[in-house]
């Protein structure tokens, strides 16, 4: 039986509603968006206005949906506009929509399908959000120069490292480009931990789950005199880190409602 064959019909009724409302929203927003472009992109070549305002359209969309609660905890970052290479695990779709409570702007590494999306794959290019085909080589290339001209344009960087989610839920391997390219860059590394949102946007189905998430922002991880050598060694521990804390939320969740 399928998903959608196991949930009320409430449940359906309500998700049916509220991607209705996500396309009036993201019809409105575009627009709005495409005036900020054309008179702020000159002057704000990092593309932050209007990245900041995209992320504002997530929080909308999210604050429009029942079944999510949302919250931010955790290391309060003082100056927006030092960049960062900011990293997380991944439990679902859902974690896009929550990193975007974050109170500064960061320009998400994403798969070429989302950008292939109309309307939203329309806002991330307007919003400077960076695309990888994966299995291709030359378009990683790509990605890691648009991610550096971000980050030398005093802009934050979203990255992934996991880059897929688990299908049991378990922390995967961390990739190791993006704490290269903190390295190279010599910008320090913010680590990023999702909890409860593998529920909210279940892979596979149009209906919405009930989550109650958090985003819990960590102590930056400085790069500066580090080099390429020490790339795998930093990725472990920040991987460590964050699987440590990861564990720490989970337990402290334990017993509280699941939300909605």
């Amino acid at each position: 039986m399928s998903r959608e064959g196991s949930v009320p019909v409430a449940d359906r009724a309500i998700s049916a509603l509220v991607w209705v409302t996500t396309g009036v929203v993201s019809l409105v927003w575009v627009v709005w968006l495409a005036v900020l472009f054309v008179f702020t992109v000159p002057f704000d070549p990092g593309r932050y206005t209007v990245g900041r305002w995209f992320r504002r359209a997530a929080v909308v969309i999210s604050s429009i949906n029942p079944f999510w609660k949302f919250r931010v905890s955790g290391r309060k970052i003082s100056d927006p506009r030092r960049p960062y290479v900011v990293v997380a695990n991944h439990e679902s779709l859902a974690d896009i929509f929550l990193g975007s409570h974050l109170p500064w702007e960061m320009k998400w590494l994403s798969k070429d399908a989302n950008f292939r999306i109309p309307v939203m794959g329309w806002m991330m290019r307007m919003a400077g959000d960076i695309r990888v085909r994966r299995g291709d080589p030359a378009s990683r290339r790509q990605a890691l120069e648009a991610c550096r001209d971000r980050l030398r344009k005093r802009v934050s960087v979203m990255i992934l490292p996991e880059g897929t989610r688990s299908g049991t839920g378990e922390l995967l391997p961390f990739k190791e480009g993006a704490f290269r390219l903190a390295i190279q860059e010599q910008v320090p590394v913010l680590p990023l931990v999702f909890v409860g949102t593998s529920t909210a946007a279940p892979k596979g189905s149009m209906v919405f789950g009930h989550a109650n998430a958090e985003v819990r922002v960590l102590d930056p991880v400085e790069t500066e005199g580090m080099t390429l050598k020490d790339a795998p060694a930093l990725r472990d521990r920040v991987r460590d880190t964050i699987a440590r804390v990861r564990a720490e939320m989970r337990a402290e969740r334990e017993g509280e409602p699941a939300g909605g």
